[in-house]
């Protein structure tokens, strides 16, 4: 039986989605079968048609989930990590580039986490959780901000060492394995802070990133949110059209 917790401060929408995750784990729809309609699962839930629909499209847009007008909504059986297959942590991805990163400030505590983060992580309660901040950059400068914030499921101790690659780090003490990322890219500006942290005017154009890291079970269990200096460094990205 599908129920939402409604006192729970999770918003419905990302109940949803979790419901849907769970869903589609399960042997009947991993062989196949479609899922219940949107109008059917909204009546099972007691929510509304549309804050279905928003769930089953996040999960479409992850290639957790196809969906087919006339024919419905099945789990995928695409290769979930395909828009990420050059994927690496940006360590090795600089110095692929002939690049040594530096790390300007490093600080990792146990945090109350932000309300973006609790939706991201799908988290239960907003109970201190691991937090790591960094400054990183190169030939003397800094470059970038980023603040992860590390699902408790991780069972991290805080003795970690991150000063060597996030997700081999990660994967080596936890035996967690990044398998596919969701990415929001944003135009922001340099605030206090942040500013003070760049070495930057305050009001300075930033480049903001937040992702969310899966594992293969589709479980989150990183949100991030990167800050970068538009004027020193420049996101790419490569895109192929999938042959029918």
């Amino acid at each position: 039986m599908l129920e939402l917790n409604r006192r729970s401060s999770i918003p419905l929408r990302v109940q949803v989605e979790q419901l849907l995750r769970e869903m589609v784990r399960r042997p009947e729809y991993q062989s196949g079968n479609l899922l219940p309609n949107e109008e059917k699962l909204a009546a099972q839930l007691g929510i509304s048609r549309g804050t279905v629909r928003a769930g089953i499209s996040r999960l479409v847009f992850e290639g957790v989930l196809e969906r087919k007008a006339g024919v419905g909504t099945r789990a995928s059986n695409r290769h979930l990590d395909s828009g990420i297959s050059a994927w690496h942590s940006f360590t090795r991805e600089m110095a692929a580039k002939g690049i040594a990163v530096q790390n300007f400030q490093m600080h990792y505590s146990l945090t109350v986490p932000s309300t973006e983060t609790v939706q991201a992580l799908q988290l239960n309660s907003a109970a201190p959780i691991w937090r790591l901040d960094r400054v990183r950059g190169w030939d003397g400068k800094p470059v970038l901000q980023a603040t992860s914030w590390f699902h408790p499921r991780l069972n991290l101790k805080g003795n970690e060492d991150f000063t060597k690659p996030l997700y081999e780090t990660l994967e080596n003490e936890t035996n967690v394995r990044a398998h596919h990322a969701h990415e929001e890219f944003l135009a922001t500006i340099a605030e206090d802070q942040t500013a003070l942290l760049l070495q930057i005017p305050v009001g300075t154009p930033l480049q903001l990133r937040r992702h969310t890291v899966f594992d293969s079970g589709n479980r989150p269990f990183e949100f991030a949110e990167i800050r970068y200096v538009s004027s020193r460094f420049t996101l790419t990205m490569e895109l192929q059209r999938e042959e029918k």
